[in-house]
């Protein structure tokens, strides 16, 4: 076993390149596993950056200077968070809150309901058994209001985190934006000056990455705002909250939209019952969806993410499970990077081939 173990080592670590970036590589999921919390915020500042590093970029090709560009475009970002901040946020907020408070009377009409099952399924249900299954998933959902209702920001901890990500999170956007190149060039005088296999996965990830994620963050406003101003077009009760629900829905590919269609249905079927106005609503739902899947992603992904269905699941639960909502938004590009590594990673061949070499 022993002997095995040495082969295999042999075999795939034995390239100098290869092993400084599987210890580079551990070493950042280290940082991440133990430092993840206090370093979210230059993690975030890091990722606001590069997503809008694409529109310094695009002005500084118009010739406009470079310190300008980020102004403009730093500018742009801070009104966006405010109009999140002040208008967005709230609203969505004050709409959860009051449907969780509606949720009780809801689950006593799906109650009334079910109630009619028995008569017509005796052998399968009975009434106790459906009124002791919705008398408790009705005190859950109450439970549930109250909590949203009662939440607050009165501790100091959740002031304090708020304050640091409102401060330095801009603070740290600027800075990347102003100095990224250089912070960038810094980095690389680090790196061992054999690195071509960095730079083949480099290669192949920058232009991806880039791609995918300014892709989906443009994805996510065009299809929430769409949503939203259907609803409200529409007269459904928490367009606003809905809307959002479905923006973020893209983030998981193939299930989010199914996942979404539920609460959709439901508010509608509550609101209007099975009406024309539901009927409109889940065509207008429908349409926006097909639109989404058949004429935004193709405009938006120039470069399709050549992964198996199957490996972008598999990867929205692991790295969902270790790393929340940013495991799930980066989902895709990490199994992409874990591919590309894969991709160059010298095998048996390159590894014959290198003692060849040295010899």
């Amino acid at each position: 076993m022993r002997a095995i173990i040495s082969k295999w080592i042999e075999r795939y670590f034995s390239d100098e390149e290869a092993l400084f970036l599987f210890l580079l590589i551990g070493a950042f999921l280290l940082i991440i596993l133990t430092l993840g919390k206090p370093l979210a915020p230059v993690f975030a500042g890091l990722i606001l950056a590069f997503l809008m590093q694409g529109g310094v970029d695009i002005l500084v090709k118009k010739k406009v200077p470079h310190i300008l560009s980020v102004v403009i475009v730093f500018s742009a970002f801070i009104s966006f968070l405010l109009a999140l901040s002040l208008v967005v946020f709230p609203l969505a907020w004050k709409q959860l809150t009051t449907l969780l408070q509606e949720l009780p009377r809801m689950v006593q009409q799906v109650q009334a309901l079910l109630l009619v099952l028995p008569q017509e399924y005796p052998q399968w249900i009975s009434e106790s058994q459906i009124r002791d299954i919705m008398q408790l998933a009705s005190s859950e959902l109450s439970n549930a209001g109250q909590w949203v209702v009662t939440f607050s920001l009165n501790s100091l901890t959740g002031i304090m985190t708020l304050l640091v990500y409102l401060v330095l999170v801009p603070i740290l956007v600027f800075f990347f934006l102003k100095d990224g190149r250089t912070l960038v060039r810094w980095w690389v005088t680090f790196l061992p000056n054999k690195r071509k296999m960095m730079t083949t996965v480099w290669q192949e990830m920058d232009d991806q990455i880039a791609n995918y994620i300014r892709g989906k963050v443009i994805e996510i406003l065009i299809v929430g705002t769409v949503t939203y101003l259907t609803f409200l077009w529409l007269g459904i009760n928490y367009a606003a909250l809905l809307g959002i629900m479905v923006g973020l829905s893209v983030l998981i590919p193939y299930i989010g939209a199914a996942l979404v269609t539920f609460p959709i249905a439901l508010i509608a079927f509550f609101q209007w019952g099975w009406g024309g106005e539901f009927m409109y609503l889940m065509i207008a739902y429908g349409i926006i969806q097909a639109l989404d899947g058949n004429v935004l992603v193709p405009l938006l992904f120039s470069e399709a993410v050549n992964l198996h269905p199957i490996s972008i699941i598999v990867a929205v639960l692991i790295f969902g499970t270790l790393w929340g909502f940013w495991g799930v938004f980066f989902a895709i590009p990490l199994a992409t990077l874990v591919k590309a590594i894969l991709n160059a990673w010298p095998g048996p061949m390159d590894a014959d081939a290198n003692k060849e070499i040295a010899a």
